[in-house]
């Protein structure tokens, strides 16, 4: 593992595969495109090298590994509607500088599978956060560094703010993203609204049967790559690996009680009851922590971060990504995999 001094000296990866590099990526807290920082490269990868299968807590969770078996612990938590697939060059960036990088899917996604037909299907933000500390203890990681966008960065600022003891470090796009659902009974600004209309279609029983149907399914969540990642060439091949992992049996499942679940309009399970009561104080957040904004994604709330600042209280920075929209990791590799080494030696400063 290299220091942080030697790492900031770095021009990159070599040669071969990995044609996403870190090379020229400041340490400023703002990227752009005036800065020179090279924020959206193209995909130089397809696959990962290892997928793996494991008993975690009441799932059967497929997940991805990078990198030495030994190395300091790395979990990218994907969003919706997206995949394992989102870390796909953020993953080799990272294991080729000695961590280990586990990119699980999450509930009701790709060869993740509920391990009892009788579970409820349930998507409320505790119960996603307990499969991460699921999957840590059956992997007997103790600590990792934590970093996701969309339910990704939902998932790990509840685990860096309820089990702070299990988190490292923390990488959030958009911040503090923990749901608040009696503030989400309150209307927004139109233009804010509008970029949710999915968020309502799913309340729907209209919605729901799309989310059954293949091919509504697919049209759908191509709308939303399409739409949340404005300036994003991605290819249809890029789009359909995803998409596969929509196929899972329990998907539109999980996807609509997320969904409804936040608007208070279905029910979760008592037993998160209590996880559900600390997290509606707004718990803050006090390991060290780097927050993504990006500038295209419809949902990046005004202000430069400043909405969400007084919920990060440990060593912390802000940057900003011009021209990335909501898929950050995908987009932008090289800024992402950049924030979590940096968030990682955010107290060597």
């Amino acid at each position: 593992m290299i220091s942080r001094r030697s790492f900031g000296r770095a021009l990159g990866f070599g040669t071969g595969a990995a044609a996403v590099s870190l090379a020229g990526l400041g340490s400023a807290q703002t990227a752009s495109a005036a800065s020179g920082a090279p924020l959206g490269t193209p995909a130089a990868h397809t696959a990962f090298p290892r997928l793996r299968q494991i008993r975690a807590g009441l799932l059967d969770v497929g997940y991805a590994e990078s990198g030495p078996a030994h190395g300091p612990v790395v979990i990218c938590l994907h969003g919706w509607p997206y995949d394992i697939h989102s870390y796909v060059d953020v993953a080799p960036l990272l294991a080729e500088q000695g961590y280990r990088v586990l990119v699980p899917y999450l509930r009701g996604h790709g060869t993740t599978r509920f391990r009892s037909g009788r579970t409820f299907r349930n998507a409320q933000q505790s119960a996603i956060a307990l499969d991460v500390i699921a999957l840590m203890d059956a992997l007997k990681i103790e600590k990792a560094v934590l970093a996701g966008f969309d339910w990704g960065s939902r998932t790990a600022d509840i685990v860096a703010a309820l089990w702070p003891e299990r988190c490292k470090a923390l990488v959030s796009v958009s911040g503090y993203l923990v749901t608040n659902r009696e503030a989400n009974l309150n209307p927004l600004a139109a233009k804010a609204e509008y970029a949710w209309w999915y968020q309502y279609y799913f309340a729907t029983e209209r919605g729901r049967l799309a989310m059954q149907d293949k091919d509504l399914r697919r049209d759908l969540t191509r709308l939303v790559w399409d739409t949340v990642s404005p300036t994003w060439d991605f290819d249809d091949a890029t789009f359909e690996r995803t998409a596969a992992a929509f196929g899972n049996p329990d998907y539109a499942a999980i996807v609509i009680h997320n969904y409804r679940w936040r608007l208070s309009l279905a029910d979760g399970e008592r037993r998160y009851d209590a996880l559900e009561k600390r997290l509606a104080a707004r718990p803050v957040i006090g390991v060290p922590t780097i927050t993504l904004d990006a500038e295209r994604d419809p949902f990046t709330a005004p202000g430069d971060g400043a909405s969400y600042r007084d919920r990060f209280t440990g060593a912390y920075e802000h940057r900003t990504l011009a021209g990335i929209g909501h898929n950050v990791p995908q987009e932008a590799p090289a800024a992402f995999a950049r924030a979590v080494i940096d968030a990682d030696h955010l107290l060597d400063k």
